[in-house]
């Protein structure tokens, strides 16, 4: 953006060229910051908000809980507490999945040690090394069987100390069948009267039928809490809309006129990163159309510009 005495050209991210104007929130001491250098900063100011409402990393503070995000969350923190040994989550993409596990990681307490792995595509020896280093375990330079054992031997310590230990593995339907039997042989750690190693695998709906496989009928028996995320209501989505507002700050603007929340449905499905892209890209227009009602017209055009559909 240039700044042209006491006003500023501000570029349209939709294509139409350059719009006129001095928006509230663009000038900060120092001078002029371009709009398009994140698309997610350039309206916080203009509405003033604290941080990106509709940013797709994975915040727990974020997380909305509608009613089946609060039952998957409980189910799966009744199984690691209940040391049921494995624990199965799974939902379509974008789902909140990762959120919701992030959220279960800060509920547990100093009484758990806790790994995460988030993307598994690896060897069997990788995924013992992997495993090993997010427990903090020093593991280098050795084999698959003296990195289990290593992991083993902590896990004993874990008791001693009466701790428990959790392994949250993401993606878990992109486990080959020789790696799903790999975390089946480490769910076998255990003592007289316990499992040394809760896990929980967490996936898409394709682990289910992975799952389902006569081969793998061992780790589907171990399996005693499963549920599956389904995607929000269309009444949930304009929850989820001003639930995220709030937490990032907004005061009742901006705003989501009906028109357009009904559109967001249609476009997203209920699908939470659908639904921050975007609501994303329609603060966007909001702010450069300086509106503070989002109306049917922002969302549609936002649709487009993300399916690639935008003409000049």
């Amino acid at each position: 953006m240039r700044a042209t005495g006491e006003q500023a050209q501000v570029l349209d991210p939709f294509g139409r060229g350059p719009r006129r104007g001095t928006p509230r929130g663009d000038i900060q001491k120092g001078g002029f910051r371009h709009p398009l250098c994140s698309e997610q900063s350039v309206y916080l100011d203009y509405y003033g908000l604290t941080e990106p409402p509709f940013d797709i990393t994975p915040n727990p503070r974020f997380l909305f809980y509608s009613d089946k995000h609060r039952e998957a969350f409980n189910h799966v923190l009744y199984g690691i507490r209940e040391r049921k040994g494995f624990v199965q989550l799974t939902g379509e993409v974008g789902a909140g999945k990762t959120t919701l596990c992030r959220a279960i990681l800060e509920k547990l307490d100093g009484h758990y040690a806790t790994a995460l792995i988030l993307n598994p595509v690896m060897s069997a020896g990788e995924l013992m090394k992997a495993v090993a280093v997010e427990f903090g375990l020093p593991v280098n330079g050795l084999d698959r069987l003296d990195t289990l054992a290593v992991i083993n031997q902590f896990l004993l310590q874990q008791v001693e100390r009466r701790q428990d230990t959790v392994l949250i593995i993401d993606e878990a339907q992109d486990l080959t069948d020789e790696l799903l039997e790999q975390v089946r042989l480490l769910s076998n750690l255990e003592t007289d009267d316990r499992k040394l190693l809760q896990i929980v695998l967490m996936g898409q709906p394709e682990l289910r039928e992975r799952l389902n496989n006569p081969r793998l009928r061992q780790l589907r028996q171990r399996i005693t809490v499963r549920y599956h995320l389904p995607p929000l209501s269309r009444f949930e989505v304009n929850q989820y809309i001003q639930h995220r507002l709030e937490v990032a700050g907004a005061k009742g603007a901006p705003y989501f006129t009906q028109p357009a929340l009904w559109r967001v449905y249609r476009y997203s499905q209920g699908i939470p990163r659908l639904l921050n892209a975007i609501c994303d890209k329609a603060l966007l227009a909001g702010f450069v159309g300086q509106r503070e009602e989002i109306d049917y017209r922002m969302v549609n055009r936002a649709v487009h510009e993300l399916e690639g559909q935008l003409t000049a």
